[in-house]
């Protein structure tokens, strides 16, 4: 099964580089048998621009998901924190391998849906 999130453009092109290997989420889809995410680039993008598969989520407090994943989180500690705000805990998705499309879809054409606010399941 997959999923379609909404990832920011900067961090989407970290992911398909190689130098982000960490999606964070402040909540989790809950359904166990997602093993691939669609990449929506949000704004000024707005394509679906690759997916990846997960090779295993972590959910732990603030700061010790902050001390797991840092060297690949893609993002400054700045970020992260501001990011979970509250949060005691939070998500990490991590990648295990991912793949640029050729071209860039439109995600009301060929997926058939808008733009999540968190995430989407897709058929």
């Amino acid at each position: 099964m997959k999923v379609l999130l909404s990832i920011k453009p900067e961090f989407a092109e970290k992911i398909f580089e190689g130098t982000k290997r960490y999606v964070f989420r402040r909540t989790l889809f809950k359904n166990p048998d997602v093993k691939t995410v669609v990449v929506y680039a949000s704004s000024p993008v707005k394509k679906v621009i690759g997916e990846f598969e997960i090779d295993s989520v972590l959910h732990l407090e603030t700061s010790s998901l902050w001390e797991n994943t840092k060297e690949f989180a893609g993002i400054s500690e700045e970020y992260f924190f501001d990011y979970f705000g509250e949060k005691k805990s939070g998500f990490a998705i991590k990648i295990k391998k991912s793949v640029r499309y050729p071209k860039a879809l439109s995600l009301e054409k060929e997926f058939n849906a808008k733009p999540p606010q968190s995430f989407v399941y897709l058929e």
